[in-house]
């Protein structure tokens, strides 16, 4: 079956279950717009509700595609809009959602790619950080199976009568006392994720922050990481902590990896590192950038690293 019947024979089948459970919900289908992604979807929003979900028609087809039967992939995709918006209500009040006095202090910071995500970034209030943008978002609800939010976009912060400057101030403020920054030497972040017993089996040490050649910066959900980058301050505190300049690898959305410069690095290694590792091992969805950064604790400078090169040979 290809992509076309599948996604007709799909969008008839989803409706007629929820026709069967006498669900009072309008279903459609649209092209869902995320970013680094999009996907075409229905959309099941219960009548008299401003809140639905989407079912990825695409993601549908993809397990159909990896052998999963058709009836299997239809119960499961209907079974997660039962459980996620019928059968449970979003632990959110969604009246909230227009009121920017109590929806500011949910506010979240994410970097992502200005060039994949150029035409969406046209109707979002963003920065620009070199080949970056930073973006905004509201936190809806937090959860084991991870975090509900919404980006801002240039209609809801105009709906709020809110101007993208204050928008700016407050989620610098905000931000990164609900999602502080985290820093730790990959000795010490290999050590957490593998546990001591099974570190020390495999040689890893602890090494003294000094001696370090490697850390990792995020924050404590690990979700959205990178966007430590925009928190204010964030940049000197790590030069004060590696000791002076140092280069920035993107190692995803989620998280970025930082280098102290000792002076035997070669930026094109590095970002051919990066590019390898973004071609083989992350997600289009998570990925950042190929590019390397670096900061210049002398001139506070945070660049690109073929700017700061030719910056320096001039």
């Amino acid at each position: 079956m290809d992509y076309t019947c599948f996604k007709a024979q799909f969008v008839e089948d989803v409706k007629a279950r929820f026709a069967e459970q006498g669900a009072n919900v309008e279903i459609s289908v649209r092209e869902v717009k995320k970013l680094n992604d999009g996907y075409e979807a229905i959309c099941v929003t219960p009548k008299g509700s401003n809140i639905g979900a989407n079912i990825n028609i695409n993601a549908a087809y993809a397990a159909l595609e990896d052998g999963v039967t058709y009836d299997e992939v239809l119960d499961k995709w209907t079974e997660i809009i039962n459980n996620g918006l019928i059968a449970k209500k979003p632990n959110f009040n969604v009246s909230e959602i227009t009121n920017y006095s109590v929806m500011k202090d949910r506010l979240a910071i994410q970097v992502v790619s200005a060039e994949t995500n150029k035409e969406l970034l046209e109707t979002v209030p963003h920065q620009v950080l070199e080949d970056m943008a930073v973006v905004y978002r509201f936190v809806l609800s937090t959860g084991e199976n991870g975090n509900a939010s919404c980006l801002v976009s240039n209609q809801m912060l105009e709906t709020m009568g809110v101007t993208p400057e204050q928008l700016f101030a407050d989620a610098a403020e905000i931000a990164p006392k609900n999602n502080p920054a985290e820093i730790k030497g990959m000795s010490q972040l290999m050590a957490e994720m593998m546990g001591p017993e099974t570190a020390q089996m495999l040689g890893i040490a602890l090494v003294d922050p000094e001696d370090e050649m490697m850390f990792v910066a995020s924050n404590p959900n690990k979700l959205n990481g990178a966007a430590v980058l925009a928190y204010p301050g964030f940049l000197e505190q790590v030069a004060e902590q590696l000791g002076g300049d140092f280069y920035v690898l993107p190692s995803s959305i989620h998280e970025i990896i930082l280098l102290p410069e000792r002076g035997d690095m070669c930026p094109r290694e590095l970002e051919n590192m990066v590019q390898e590792v973004n071609a083989t091992q992350v997600a289009p969805e998570d990925k950042l950038s190929d590019n390397v950064y670096h900061y210049d604790s002398e001139a506070k400078a945070f660049e690109l690293a073929e700017k700061y090169l030719a910056r320096k040979a001039a």
